[in-house]
């Protein structure tokens, strides 16, 4: 049975839409209970007629958002807040919170409803948070919150510490490559000397040999 929702209904649809439900469903409880009409033709042409204004309605917010979207998306906020034992808050951070200094940085004032926090932050760290304008307008921004009495923790990306650690190994690369270069000049050295003593040793024998014919 198709019926038009007087009320937001969970799990079932949202105030003034159609919906498809069992006739037993609607009879003995959406209707009973005020929260359903039975769809006939005529409401069902109000119903696409409303429908169809209100996406026009997005539509020009969208537009008219579109800017200021563009702005927020991608920003971060630092918000300090004093945290006790294993990192929790004391207290919390809200949408209030994230929404009162949005807007400062905006210009303009974003409503708290709309920066969709599952839930209020009670942790330091940082947070994605999507912040619905309008319609699919639903720019991102990250919430970075620390305590300003501590060291703010270094975060970074698995890139970023990739390139460290592979920074590290030719650190340790061209250490050893140093050392192996110290190393040969050293063994070269030392056969040096020993080919020179050897040379003033053959000398030194060759002078003996001709003092003893002298002699003779």
């Amino acid at each position: 049975m198709k019926v038009v929702l007087t009320q937001d209904v969970p799990k079932v649809g949202d105030l003034g839409t159609i919906q498809d439900v069992k006739d037993g469903y609607a009879r003995n409880f959406l209707i009973p209970q005020g929260l359903a009409r039975i769809a006939t033709p005529g409401m069902i042409r109000q119903v696409e007629e409303r429908q169809e204004a209100e996406r026009r309605r997005i539509n020009a917010l969208e537009d008219e958002m579109r800017e200021l979207g563009e702005q927020i998306d991608g920003i971060r906020l630092e918000i300090q807040a004093r945290v006790g034992e294993q990192g929790r808050l004391f207290g919390s951070v809200t949408s209030s919170d994230i929404a009162e200094q949005l807007s400062e940085i905006a210009g303009q004032e974003i409503d708290r409803r709309k920066v969709e926090l599952e839930a209020p932050i009670r942790q330091i760290g940082e947070f994605t948070v999507p912040v619905r304008l309008v319609g699919r307008l639903v720019p991102t921004i990250t919430v970075a919150v620390f305590d300003p009495t501590q060291p703010m923790l270094s975060m970074t990306s698995d890139e970023d510490q990739d390139e460290e650690e592979f920074d590290d190994e030719d650190i340790y690369q061209v250490e050893v490559e140093g050392i192996e270069a110290e190393t040969d000049q050293i063994a070269a050295a030392a056969e040096e000397l020993v080919v020179d003593a050897e040379a003033d040793t053959s000398a030194d024998d060759t002078g003996d040999d001709e003092d003893d014919e002298d002699s003779a």
